[in-house]
């Protein structure tokens, strides 16, 4: 999905504007780490999926939220060029919501680690937020996309930047200091902790299990 840049109607993100300016400057260089090709950021409402196990139940699916991006990164090293693999990829996601209170916009945040990750082929990662998180923000069971107002990425590889990409806003927004991150309130899932799972399966990077 492709869209259009646009102006940011709250006034805390549309000042985010002239932080954004002056740090892009100094984020331009990437080094080290080949840089990462950061396909477009796509976010889409996703009905919950309908599987019937046994005895199927009376259910109306709901919306979730997701948003997710095509990732390539080339080998730098004669490890990754011998395996064809990158060990991890860590995706730090970033989406700015309309505040519930009336105020601005919220920040919410989600770090992913992605392992076993193929050199120079594309994959995807993505986030997720539950309809009820949704509902709680609009007071709908069908409004999501809607109330997004930004989305950014960052992609690290031995803790060093190698991508970023950002959708609605100029790139660096989510650094911010005005933006107030309730993560904690409003989460961001990863693919592994929604019922999409399962699903679509070699689209997306493996996820890091907590141990």
């Amino acid at each position: 999905m492709k869209h259009c840049l646009c102006s940011i109607r709250s006034t805390a993100l549309a000042a985010i504007v002239v932080t954004s300016a002056a740090l892009s400057v100094i984020a331009a260089p990437v080094h080290g780490q080949g840089k990462a090709e950061v396909g477009n950021l796509a976010f889409d409402n996703v009905p919950s999926p309908d599987l019937q196990v046994g005895k199927g139940k009376s259910f109306k699916p709901k919306d979730w939220l997701e948003v997710e991006a095509g990732i390539t990164i080339p080998a730098t090293n004669a490890d990754q060029k011998k395996a064809g693999f990158i060990n991890q990829v860590t995706v730090k996601w970033y989406v700015a919501i309309k505040n519930p209170e009336g105020k601005g916009v919220i920040k919410l945040s989600k770090t992913i680690n992605h392992i076993n990750v193929p050199v120079d082929e594309e994959v995807f990662s993505s986030v997720y937020m539950s309809p009820s998180t949704l509902k709680r923000l609009t007071g709908s069971d069908r409004a999501g996309k809607g109330v997004v107002e930004a989305v950014g990425v960052e992609v690290l590889v031995d803790g060093e930047k190698v991508g970023q990409a950002s959708e609605k806003q100029k790139a660096l927004w989510w650094n911010a200091g005005s933006l107030s991150d309730q993560s904690d309130k409003f989460p961001l899932l990863n693919k592994d902790e929604t019922p999409f799972q399962m699903l679509w399966w070699d689209r997306y990077a493996e996820i890091q299990k907590d141990r």
